[in-house]
């Protein structure tokens, strides 16, 4: 249940000192004065501080006095007190909180003093998050009357400072992967702080150089303090081409290079989206106004959608997310989409993502856990089942989702509605989503998002926290930027998912005795006669084969392609070719324990070598900047990672006399000890346990180069199994792209 709200204004009040401004990262020590209102507080009653669910900064303790966050209590009149910082045991978003208990009687004016980062007997304070937040709130909650039932303080009563960005460190150039000859193409230029936050800390004037010819591209950008993007609009390319922008210093040093633009006369272009993520409204931080203005000038997506648990959704909140979607809607330059997560247990179908094409639409909530109104309690739906029946009728687009509470789509599953699923966000990496679709016969499309909850959709990192994977991205196949292309494309599933990057990725399927393709909305489909089909299509044919062709542009280069027939690899391509030296090993570390919170994987490690030495290593998937991989001594490296799903990797180049000898591999998870000269590009693979947790040893080329791959590949048919074919790209850099799958059914015949 929510808060008790019972005089508020009776409960004291409370102050912190130093207030104002600290970067992200920084080290303080805060006092947070609490003085005691009208009622006191009764002997075994007390007040909790609560944090955020998503503060990755030090936690309170106790007990180290030399510690980081070493946190201590005094009382004005001397009664002592227990304390203890909890998780999970305060009610969400507060989900981390420090637990006072008065064990003797407060009046109203007695004070309790509490030093967060107490640095007087040695701690080196309290060390803010790694994201930026205008109102960080201690927030405060009393218990007066010893009942165990917390009320809290006036809504603007509670303690606030402001979290700012640190100083830039990695530039970013972002501009379009797919754009017709002579549409208007947008170059947007921004610099992060060391934690993935725009910094606004820059007074710079940068170069501006393309590969290609672009009109109205300028020499330089001009950065001053307090901006944080630079953007270039209405550039135009009227030529077939690819493109790539860069950005250097006034010395010629590149800051950084833009995703690949292919300018190509096709039916359409391509727009990218975070349509999933949260705001302080519920579980995330900073205003949802916050967030649709992130989204559009600080990680220059396309398409948005606010995705708010419905258990926290107010009918007033529900209101003011309708106004703001309708308020940033600017069809051709940002479009949003009003909607909600259908946040049930999974036991009753688990998240599912709900979009609808206008606003003013209902919201059918799972529950009503932490929403006071119990009125118009039709509007429920606390299953998937139910879900699906209310939205029979309505405008709406629906995805299910693995974050807290993955989807179970073989309990619930209506293909009008749910087109695709989502395989990758920044609570990780989930194709086992795609193997319950495939198990089910479903045909489903695949798209990525966020689900951020730290205030920067379409730019997720995910911090020194739980969430162990940078945000995903769709990519939209559509004609033009609105609502109606938006909506009739994802019907037919023309999107691909991505981990965060923009590569260019064009699959299509050809046929030499030609195919007739599905068409039409659901339950009123037609057969049109094709001679080629893309992703995300529906085709029968006679052919014995299907030609795949694959052409993809990374934003890095290519390790590997991967292709799939629904739950059978079928092949994998590595566009530097088996024949080239390989000189670098590389050690993955994947997995998850299993599909709910618990999945994360801890991995701890260290690489010996018996022979040679190590020349430097390098790191891919390694998001904490704290918790990087080490050269221990010339024959060992050593790396701590998070794995959720996806995987990290550590990068060894090592000299010609250590690829003769052994390496062994000591990890919290396995140890194996393998000859280095036996090792391939396959890798060896040791299997770890929990969902699928796996340790993989490969050897790379030194350096790869290649981030242009164009192939065609013959996929053999068969007339009693409907071909569900993919590709899944993997980037060196560990990023990577799942195409849509293109189902094909062979009918009788040749």
């Amino acid at each position: 249940m929510p808060l008790n709200t019972y005089h508020p204004e009776l409960m004291g009040h409370a102050e912190i000192s130093p207030g104002g401004e600290f970067e992200v990262d920084s080290w303080h020590s805060f006092t947070l004065v609490y003085t005691a209102g009208k009622f006191g507080i009764d002997d075994q009653g007390g007040l909790k501080i609560g944090l955020r669910g998503h503060f990755d900064g030090s936690a309170p303790q106790l007990t180290d006095p030399k510690g980081p966050g070493f946190t201590t209590i005094e009382v004005s009149n001397g009664a002592p007190v227990d304390a203890v910082f909890e998780v999970r045991r305060n009610i969400r978003p507060w989900n981390k909180s420090l637990f006072v208990r008065c064990l003797r009687f407060l009046n109203e004016g007695d004070v309790i003093t509490i030093r967060f980062g107490d640095t007087r007997q040695g701690s080196p304070g309290m060390r803010m998050q790694t994201f930026c937040e205008s109102k960080f709130m201690f927030q405060i909650t009393v218990d007066p009357f010893a009942t165990h039932d917390f009320i809290a303080l006036p809504e603007n009563a509670h303690p606030t400072i402001s979290i700012v960005p640190g100083p830039p460190k990695n530039w970013k150039a972002v501009i379009p992967t797919l754009r017709r000859p002579g549409e208007p193409i947008r170059l947007s230029v921004k610099a992060e702080d060391i934690w993935g936050n725009p910094s606004d800390q820059i007074e710079q004037v940068v170069r501006i150089k393309s590969d290609v010819p672009v009109e109205g591209l300028p020499e330089t950008m001009v950065f001053h303090k307090g901006s944080f993007a630079e953007i270039a609009d209405g550039l135009i390319i009227n030529q077939e081409t690819k493109a790539r922008i860069t950005v250097l210093d006034l010395d010629n040093k590149v800051l950084a290079t833009s995703n690949p633009l292919v300018v190509r006369d096709m039916a359409y272009a391509h727009y990218w989206s975070d349509m999933h993520g949260q705001s302080k409204e519920t579980i995330g931080i900073n205003t949802a106004r916050d967030y649709f203005d992130f989204a559009r000038n600080k990680s220059f997506v396309d398409i948005c959608g606010h995705q708010g648990n419905d258990f926290q959704i107010t009918d007033a909140f529900w209101q003011e997310l309708n106004d703001l979607t309708a308020e940033f809607e600017e069809p051709g330059r940002f479009v949003t989409l009003p909607g909600y997560e259908w946040s049930g247990n999974t036991g009753l179908g688990g998240d599912h993502n709900v979009w609808y094409r206008q606003e003013g639409r209902p919201i059918y909530r799972s529950s009503r856990a932490l929403v006071d109104d119990r009125s118009a309690p039709e509007t429920d739906a606390h299953s998937a089942i139910d879900l699906i029946e209310k939205l029979k009728d309505e405008d709406a687009l629906v995805v299910a989702h693995v974050g807290g509470r993955y989807a179970d789509i073989k309990y619930a599953h209506e293909a009008r509605l749910e087109p695709s699923v989502e395989v990758h966000s920044a609570w990780g990496t989930f194709e086992w989503i795609l193997k319950d679709a495939f198990e089910s016969n479903y045909r489903i499309g695949i798209v990525a998002s966020s689900d951020g909850h730290k205030g920067r959709p379409g730019a997720s990192y995910p911090g020194d926290s739980a969430f162990g994977s940078y945000g995903g991205l769709t990519c939209h196949l559509l004609d033009r930027l609105d609502r109606d292309s938006i909506f009739s494309e994802f019907r037919k599933r023309h999107h691909y998912a991505t981990t965060g990057n923009r590569m260019f990725l064009n699959v299509t399927a050809s046929f030499a005795g030609g195919a007739f393709a599905t068409s039409g909305v659901h339950g009123q489909e037609r057969k049109v006669p094709v001679s080629s089909c893309q992703m995300g299509d529906a085709v029968d044919t006679c052919d014995a084969a299907a030609l795949l062709n694959i052409d993809c542009e990374g934003s890095a280069p290519i390790e590997r392609i991967d292709i799939f027939d629904g739950l059978d690899h079928l092949k994998t391509v590595r566009p530097w070719g088996d024949d080239v030296g390989q000189h670098r090993l590389r050690v993955t570390c994947a997995g998850q324990h299993y599909r709910g919170r618990g999945r994360l994987v801890r991995w701890t490690g260290k690489a010996t070598f018996t022979s040679g030495a190590i020349d430097r290593v390098g790191a891919v998937n390694f998001w904490n900047p704290n918790k990087q991989p080490k050269i221990v001594n010339d024959r060992q490296a050593s790396w701590q990672t998070v794995t959720t799903g996806g995987s990290s990797s550590l990068d060894i180049w090592i000299n010609d006399e250590a690829w003769s000898g052994d390496v062994m591999l000591e990890t919290s998870e396995a140890n194996v000890t393998l000859s280095l000269a036996d090792l391939s590009g396959d890798g060896n693979i040791t299997e770890c346990g929990g969902m699928d947790i796996r340790l993989i040893a490969a050897r790379l080329p030194a350096r790869l180069s290649e981030t242009s791959y164009t192939g065609t590949h013959t996929i053999p048919l068969s007339v009693d199994k409907e071909a569900r074919i993919f590709v899944r790209i993997t980037q060196e850099d560990g990023h990577q792209a799942w195409s849509s799958p293109i189902y094909i059914q062979k009918g009788p015949g040749v």
